[in-house]
């Protein structure tokens, strides 16, 4: 994708005194820039183009990664499309229309070449790469700081997502566990822990995958806040928009998101029947506190382990946005608008990716939402 700063219009000079010093730097303009290129931020850059949007002078994205994939480049060797829970098609092309792929490929492989694929066939303006470090006001726009320079924009379309930001609770005796401690993100290929013993922690799909990767190879524990919750019924659409609609409600009420998952409960397949006659699938309840050489229940109980797994999910990737105070005092964000994209307290800032629109078919819908209202609020749209 193209990275020479030629192919901006007439650049901003802003002078920078904070630092007490007059320092002179260049800020590339757009009216919207799009944070992140992963479903959601691809979403967006399309229905902005189909609003008859000009790239590079009217909307840009910036994309932390060398390359395209969004987080899925970096997903574990062994998630494979038929093991992943589903890839849904980006709008304007299919997935089998632009990647022949087998069901057997690598996820972290066919959903990269088929973004790539997408990026190409619709000339998307992605600028990479370009790690986004802060967003702050200046003067009525955004001023968007990267680790490559900076850029300002009159809205913000931010779909960072949430790999970047794994989630591992506190737990007493965390630091003087003298084994490993991974996060889902770190995961690459159960073979890693022959010979060991491992605690999952965790009750979501990719736990229950991992935990029926590992068990194949090695003895493991599982532990849950919660006892999970799975369907013998097919999840049906009807299912995803009564689950959508509950985060959807919380967002809208400046609630932290839950999960869709959580909600939806999780669905029966033929691995985890077959994990389920191994004898793997014993949940045990959440431990009280970890040792030296393991975990330790509430009742005294100890199990003796070399490796603990948080698959304990991720929180939203929303660090830079801290100086526009959009957070309320619990940590939630009140959103509004058709489908809950735009933020209250600064209607020229739009989330998508975040609460409802978490999952990769939700992400489709904010973002042709978030792209035709936050244009519409700047005047972008011939009437």
């Amino acid at each position: 994708m193209p990275s020479d700063h030629s192919i901006f219009p007439s650049p901003e000079q802003k002078t920078d005194t904070a630092s007490g010093q007059n320092e002179v730097r260049t800020f590339l303009k757009a009216d919207i820039v799009v944070i992140g290129a992963g479903q959601a931020g691809l979403s967006s850059a399309y229905h902005l183009q189909q609003l008859g949007l000009k790239p590079w002078k009217n909307y840009l994205v910036l994309d932390k990664s060398p390359g395209a994939g969004g987080a899925w480049q970096y997903r574990w060797p062994s998630l494979t499309l038929t093991t992943v829970n589903r890839v849904h098609d980006l709008p304007g092309l299919p997935f089998s229309e632009a990647v022949d792929a087998g069901d057997e490929v690598k996820a972290s492989v066919a959903v990269p070449e088929y973004y790539a694929a997408y990026e190409r066939r619709f000339e998307l303006p992605v600028y990479r790469p370009q790690t986004v470090t802060v967003v702050c006001e200046r003067a009525g726009r955004f001023r968007i700081e990267t680790d490559q320079g900076g850029f300002s924009a009159r809205g913000v379309i931010n779909a960072t997502g949430t790999w970047e930001t794994p989630y591992i609770p506190a737990y007493p005796g965390a630091d003087i566990f003298k084994g490993q401690q991974l996060h889902t993100r770190d995961y690459q290929t159960a073979d890693a822990f022959v010979g060991k013993h491992v605690v999952v922690v965790g009750g979501g799909i990719s736990a229950l995958q991992l935990l029926d990767e590992i068990s194949r190879v090695t003895s493991t524990t599982w532990v849950t806040r919660q006892e999970p919750q799975f369907r013998d019924q097919p999840f049906t659409s009807e299912d995803g928009r009564a689950a959508v609609a509950i985060v959807e409600d919380r967002v809208r009420r400046g609630l932290v998101p839950g999960s869709v998952v959580s909600v939806t409960g999780i669905p029966w397949t033929p691995a985890l029947r077959a994990a389920q006659a191994r004898g793997v699938l014993k949940r045990l309840p959440m431990f009280a506190e970890i040792t030296e050489s393991g975990i330790r229940w509430s009742d005294g109980e100890e199990q003796k382990a070399d490796v603990i797994l948080w698959c304990t999910g991720f929180r939203s990737s929303l660090d830079h946005l801290a100086p526009l105070q959009i957070r309320e005092e619990n940590g939630g964000i009140v959103m509004f608008g058709r489908l809950a994209t735009q933020v209250a307290k600064d209607p020229r800032i739009h989330l998508v990716g975040y609460g409802p629109s978490a999952s990769t078919i939700g992400a489709n819908r904010a973002g042709g939402a978030a792209a035709r209202e936050l244009a519409t609020y700047l005047g972008l749209l011939e009437e």
